[in-house]
């Protein structure tokens, strides 16, 4: 029976997951893109060229107004353009330019192509368990910060002077 010390820690965790952000941070600076702006783009690729600004904000958990603003860094470098979702006046849509298209064909096809690598290191029976534990794992954290932010604000607290002393 494993000690407390030899438990996996949620710690461990967050610094894997730091980690992996760092890899995508660096990759797409190496593309000469932010993060939002490359995954912007690589949600277009999967997408088939095109989709919504609210499917990317939401399956990558961006504000719009963040998509917004790295969408206009993708517009201003010809790589992406806005337009009306069909069926719809209201939702706008995203879609990769001819420029875009041959920016993601040299950097972002070879990156979704390296995660399929990656991922296949892995048996097929452990990659249904990793994306189950992860599925779980980001469920339970949710409730769990959830349940914190619902909780009233503690009293506020008094100020205190350099010398230690209440105001």
């Amino acid at each position: 029976m494993p000690n407390e010390a030899e438990v996996a820690s949620a710690r461990q965790l967050d610094v894997l997951y730091q980690k992996t952000d760092k890899i995508y941070y660096e990759f797409a600076r190496g593309c000469g893109l932010s993060e939002t702006a490359y995954w912007i783009l690589y949600a277009l690729e999967v997408s088939g060229g095109s989709a919504t600004q609210a499917r990317i904000a939401e399956e990558f958990s961006y504000s719009r107004q963040t998509v917004n603003s790295a969408l206009k860094t993708l517009e201003a470098r010809g790589l992406a353009e806005l337009c009306f979702a069909e069926g719809g006046r209201r939702a706008k849509a995203v879609r990769l330019t001819a420029a875009g298209r041959a920016f993601s064909d040299e950097r972002i096809v070879p990156a979704i192509e390296a995660e399929e690598r990656a991922f296949a290191t892995l048996a097929p029976a452990e990659r249904a368990e990793f994306l189950r534990l992860a599925a779980a794992y980001t469920a339970a954290i949710d409730r769990e910060l959830r349940s914190l932010s619902a909780q009233p604000d503690p009293a506020p607290s008094v100020p205190v002077t350099a010398k230690g002393e209440k105001q």
